[in-house]
């Protein structure tokens, strides 16, 4: 699969005119349907100007929006830098994973305001599970339970004794962990470094106590949590080089320059260059 193309087809091509003569004839090339340029991100070139879309784009923080196609100027040095590649598909990968932390944000937020009406409505919901509990406990001895065994309504009966300032921190507890997934997940799904490194934080904060969780009880729910979020810790240390592993930031941004189109063409103008021929030696 190519990831590149694969990405202009999500985002639209990203062209760049640089200033400098050489370099900018390298990445454009006349047709009969205006001027081309070479999509920095999939290698193609694209004309600006499609069909139906009129001559003019919309200008967008210094740069010019022509229908799928953004495209820049200016020195080659102030070009952007694209993830391309291996990258698009890391991606992708990191926003499946936002997925599941928005999932979380959604169950959490839930929660809390659950207990937070659960606070002022506690009388009127104790009053209707005490009136309910008899059809309960029929239905638990038709299902073959024993009701005295239930952890379910363990918890909803201990439920009604907790005070009003145990719900409100409880309520504000779970906000808080929810705010913490909605950041996450918004982290990872827009690709910034900071978010990464949210991310991997927040998981890893987290994981102690998910271990000493299975310690008590295995459940499928919990095992697949904490290999989730040991995944998630693994594979971001290791492919976005947090904290200096495997060279750091500068190593992780080394590559993307590697991997770009113009700092390709560059390289080839470069040694298309013939050498200057060496001075002659002065006479002894």
């Amino acid at each position: 699969m190519d990831w590149n193309l694969f990405g202009c087809a999500r985002k639209g091509h990203v062209t760049y005119a640089p200033d400098e003569p050489d370099l900018r004839d390298r990445l454009m090339a006349p047709t009969a349907g205006g001027t081309a340029w070479r999509c920095l991100r999939c290698g193609t070139f694209v004309t600006l100007h499609q069909p139906g879309r009129g001559q003019h784009g919309k200008v967008q923080h210094g740069k010019v929006q022509h229908g799928k196609v953004q495209h820049g100027s200016g020195p080659a040095a102030a070009a952007p830098l694209l993830r391309r590649g291996k990258e698009l598909r890391d991606e992708l990968i990191l926003r499946v994973f936002a997925v599941e932390r928005f999932i979380r944000f959604v169950v959490l937020a839930a929660a809390a305001y659950g207990v937070w009406r659960f606070k002022y409505d506690r009388a009127d919901i104790q009053r209707a599970f005490n009136n309910d509990l008899p059809a309960i406990r029929t239905l638990y001895r038709d299902l073959g339970f024993n009701v005295n065994h239930s952890k379910l309504l363990g918890l909803i009966q201990h439920s009604f004794t907790l005070d009003a300032r145990t719900l409100t921190w409880l309520a504000v507890g779970l906000a808080v962990y929810a705010l913490i997934e909605l950041t996450e997940g918004v982290g990872l799904w827009l690709g910034q470094r900071w978010g990464e490194y949210f991310a991997m934080v927040a998981t890893s904060v987290f994981l102690p106590y998910e271990i000493y969780d299975l310690t008590v009880k295995i459940t499928w729910l919990r095992l697949g949590a904490l290999v989730v979020n040991l995944l998630l810790v693994v594979y971001l240390v290791w492919s976005k080089r947090l904290f200096g592993v495997r060279g750091g930031k500068q190593a992780y941004e080394a590559r993307l320059r590697t991997e770009s189109v113009m700092e390709v063409e560059q390289a080839a103008l470069a040694a298309s260059v013939p050498a200057a021929p060496a001075a002659p030696a002065p006479p002894a």
